[in-house]
């Protein structure tokens, strides 16, 4: 299937489809309602959601490039990105998860007349991850839209486990021999897996057949909605009815209606395991992606991210440690001084200071869950 799929002459236009609707909670204070992780310069001079838009550049100029996220956050997504549509960047009016915002994205492809008769490749990525190698990236995703170009293939990127993380999806790899493509092995899924337990997370990264799920998926739009005509119709008809409205001063009283309704569910369980496990014959391929890859998910990664050696301090300013070791410091306009302490994270803001060891730096998110029930809007 994948080869003959590589090889048709036809060609389909790719858009890329750039999820950007998180909330990034474990990065406040610095992460907000109206500036979430995405929006931010986490790592380097530019905010992740530039990045992601420059890395996407040579395969998906800015015409093809489409933003899912929130009306709270739309405006500073089309100030951070000019050269896109804003047509383009699409707002939901409340989240639903992965599966209705691709949905939303297919609705308007269909609009724009990238129905079956032309059909189009939908490249879905998230706007808020770190690829340490762009290059080769660039040459895995050109393999995953040759592979995506074959009708009723479902294709993600599966991230070679470097660790045993309990914080993941994985995608288990097929016994059968890969499928080269462009040089870029292709291997069919057994299965997906969820978050495991550290002793079962070790067993598959021994085995050597596991990825962590990192979120990035390839398929044609008429792929995509014959599998969510399948597996989630209500969702599916909803959507058809709504892209009937784009354009139209019914669409955004009709989205504000419809949308809440949607499932709230993963693209991953509404699509792709039942297509994995249902089919006859391999319909859902994984390309191993070996690219320097980060969720960033933390403060403690950014640190990981940033530290060239084992206890070097790690300031956004001007700092001076005396016999302080492994500390991150975010303090962009004020001179940091850090004496006799270790493994911390220090990150301040014009309202809030965080204070938090390393290791602890996943908890950040329960300061935000504490700011809501005690109704500190302002902090949020």
């Amino acid at each position: 299937m994948v080869a003959r799929g590589a090889s048709m002459s036809r060609e389909l236009s790719a858009h890329a489809i750039i999820l950007a609707g998180g909330r990034g909670t474990r990065f406040w204070p610095r992460s907000r309602t109206r500036t979430p992780k995405q929006l931010l310069n986490i790592v380097g001079r530019d905010t992740m959601l530039e990045q992601t838009a420059a890395r996407l550049a040579p395969l998906f100029p800015p015409s093809r490039q489409w933003v899912v996220t929130n009306s709270e956050q739309a405006a500073a997504v089309r100030k951070q990105l000019p050269r896109v549509s804003a047509s383009h960047i699409l707002a939901e009016p409340v989240g639903r998860n992965t599966a209705a915002a691709i949905g939303l994205a297919a609705a308007h492809l269909l609009h724009e007349g990238l129905g079956k008769e032309n059909d189009a490749i939908m490249a879905v990525l998230p706007a808020d991850h770190y690829i340490g190698k762009p290059a080769r990236y660039l040459r895995i995703m050109r393999a995953a839209l040759r592979v995506a170009h074959a009708a009723g293939s479902l294709v993600v990127l599966g991230i070679p486990p470097s660790h045993p993380e309990i914080g993941y999806g994985y995608i288990e790899r097929g016994r059968g021999k890969a499928i080269d493509a462009g040089g870029v092995p292709v291997f069919s899924v057994r299965r997906f897996t969820e978050k495991p337990k550290l002793a079962l997370a070790r067993n598959y990264v021994a085995s050597g057949r596991y990825y962590w799920n990192a979120g990035m998926f390839f398929w044609r739009l008429s792929t995509f909605l014959g599998n969510l005509e399948k597996f989630l119709p209500q969702t599916h008809d909803a959507l058809m009815r709504l892209a009937g409205e784009i354009g139209t001063a019914r669409y955004a009283p009709t989205l504000a209606r419809i949308y809440p309704r949607l499932e709230n569910i993963s693209v991953d369980y509404a699509i792709l395991e039942p297509a994995t496990s249902r089919a006859a014959a391999p319909s859902v391929f994984v390309l191993p992606a070996e690219v320097g890859w980060s969720d960033i998910g933390s403060w403690a990664a950014v640190y990981e991210l940033l530290a060239r050696k084992t206890g070097e301090n790690v300031s956004a300013g001007r700092h001076v440690a005396l016999d302080a070791q492994g500390n991150f410091f975010w303090s962009p306009k004020k001179f940091v001084a850090a004496v006799g302490v270790r493994d911390l994270v220090v990150v301040e803001t014009e309202d809030a200071l965080l204070l938090c060891p390393r290791e602890r730096a996943q908890d950040v998110g329960k300061v935000v869950k504490w700011l809501e029930a005690e109704k500190l809007g302002r902090l949020l």
